[in-house]
């Protein structure tokens, strides 16, 4: 299984929200490329970015630091946060990002999500958020009547690459993953499902195993390594770095 580790950029900086409340936010480090350098040197295999500013806005917010982080580090990076049409999903590609995430947009166009997957195959994450079962949008901000479940479903015949599932109410808490939820959504989809929100230490981090043999194949883990709750190179010993999928060696004719 991989342990992805998370950098929430908020104006520039390196924070965590706590249940996605923008009030509740901690920074942890001023310099979120230093934070990138410090995971890619410590292991990780592959970086998880959020533009917390961008999911807030609509569009992408925080370029400049996304661009300094993918050409600082060589492992893979996916991004999220604001991606809601083509041209910034490309534009972000062309930083050097590996995978774009999806959340809102596969709400509200959930076509875009076909489109893209079609253009850039096995680049397209969708990311659904929920609240007790049902999809959060706008940053968290507002919560849909979609059921987490049906729209991933969707999300597979649409051609997304993978699932982000992230329990709202664990995020930021470390009192350990949804289980249950991600038990059940792993069981009816065929793609594989990254795990996200409660991570609270390596003990968690092995219950998940227990999922990996459904398509639990990755996890994100944010607030439990700024703390120390998660040292990451003990992680990786214990769970090793997996990897879902390959990245594509030869992406300038994706880029045209």
């Amino acid at each position: 299984m991989e342990v992805i580790p998370a950098i929430d950029l908020l104006e520039g900086r390196c924070v965590r929200l706590y249940q996605g409340d923008y009030d509740q936010s901690q920074v942890f480090d001023e310099n979120p490329v230093e934070v990138a350098r410090r995971w890619a040197d410590e292991g990780a295999t592959r970086l998880h970015l959020v533009d917390l500013d961008g999911a807030k806005a609509g569009k992408p917010e925080n370029w400049q630091a996304i661009a300094a982080i993918a050409e600082a580090v060589t492992i893979p990076i996916e991004v999220g946060g604001g991606l809601r049409d083509r041209d910034r999903v490309a534009a972000l590609f062309d930083l050097g990002v590996q995978y774009a995430i999806l959340g809102t947009a596969a709400v509200e166009n959930p076509s875009l999500v076909s489109t893209l997957s079609t253009e850039f195959p096995g680049r397209i994450i969708v990311g659904i958020d929920a609240r007790d079962g049902r999809v959060a949008t706008r940053g968290w901000l507002e919560t849909s009547d979609v059921e987490a479940i049906a729209l991933a479903q969707d999300m597979v015949q649409r051609g997304a690459a993978a699932i982000i599932y992230t329990d709202i109410k664990r995020d930021g808490t470390l009192k350990g993953p949804n289980m249950a939820a991600l038990r059940s959504l792993a069981e009816v989809i065929p793609i594989p499902v990254i795990a996200s929100g409660g991570i609270s230490s390596v003990t968690d981090l092995l219950s998940l195993l227990t999922l990996e043999r459904l398509g639990v194949t990755g996890v994100i883990v944010g607030k439990a390594l700024y703390t120390g709750d998660v040292v990451l190179k003990e992680a990786l010993r214990a769970i090793g770095p997996g990897r879902w999928q390959d990245v594509p060696t030869d992406l300038g004719s994706s880029f045209a």
